[in-house]
């Protein structure tokens, strides 16, 4: 005679709700956007408490895959590239607090424009050099209002994500933008000095317009390598 089965833990029956509805939205079941069922009917549905569904509901909002608003039910979000970024959001602010996270992730951004420059040189298309033009344009109309400058410097690197026209890289601008706020926000700023990372921009511009791999890669290390050391300084400590 076997034995009878034991309860599924709280804990397990969340693991598993998660799991399923998780399915439900990759597969369009729960289409995007749409209110998740009702508590009752996800209660009846799984044979769960609400306490439980809830728990569910937790996750799947850290995760990204719902938007939890007070009220209201909450939203199906079907997952991209933004999303898996976000989700790690938290958790990398954590790391961020420590000054060799911050070398570590700036290093990983340094790694990546510098790859972007050379695409961007052998690659870039007439409406993505007319956009990088455009977005130096405004930069340099912005360089007596250091807040307006900052948010045209963040741009201005942004199209260097959008021209391989791979949304990985656009979600990744997105994340390196966030992550990295903090620090940016306590830099130093000033006219002049937002004319010196204006003329940088200029020069990384520049080198991908006259389709120069190596120029532009030069000039865009100098420009961040230069950058870098006023990030340092957002510490009030030495770093290596």
């Amino acid at each position: 005679m076997s034995a009878p089965s034991r309860p599924e833990s709280s804990a397990r029956t969340s693991d598993r709700i998660v799991q399923e509805l998780e399915r439900d939205i990759v597969a369009g079941v729960l289409p995007d956007r749409s209110p998740l069922p009702p508590e009752r009917d996800l209660m009846q549905r799984f044979g769960a408490s609400r306490t439980v569904i809830r728990e569910a509901i937790a996750t799947l909002s850290n995760r990204g895959l719902i938007e939890s608003r007070p009220r209201f039910r909450p939203i199906v979000r079907k997952p991209d590239y933004e999303t898996v970024l976000n989700s790690a959001g938290e958790v990398l602010r954590l790391l961020l607090r420590d000054v060799a996270g911050v070398r570590n992730l700036y290093q990983s951004r340094v790694f990546i424009e510098r790859a972007l420059v050379r695409e961007a040189a052998l690659h870039g298309r007439k409406e993505d050099i007319e956009a990088l033009s455009a977005a130096l344009a405004a930069n340099e109309a912005a360089i007596a209002d250091s807040q307006r400058f900052y948010r045209t410097d963040i741009a201005f690197h942004g199209v260097l994500y959008q021209i391989p026209h791979n949304p990985i890289f656009t979600a990744l601008h997105h994340g390196y933008a966030s992550w990295l706020a903090p620090h940016w926000e306590r830099m130093p700023r000033s006219p002049e000095r937002n004319r010196v990372n204006f003329l940088a921009h200029r020069d990384i511009f520049r080198a991908i317009r006259d389709r120069d791999p190596d120029q532009a890669e030069e000039a865009l290390s100098n420009h961040l390598n230069a950058a870098w050391e006023y990030v340092r300084g957002t510490f009030g400590t030495e770093m290596g």
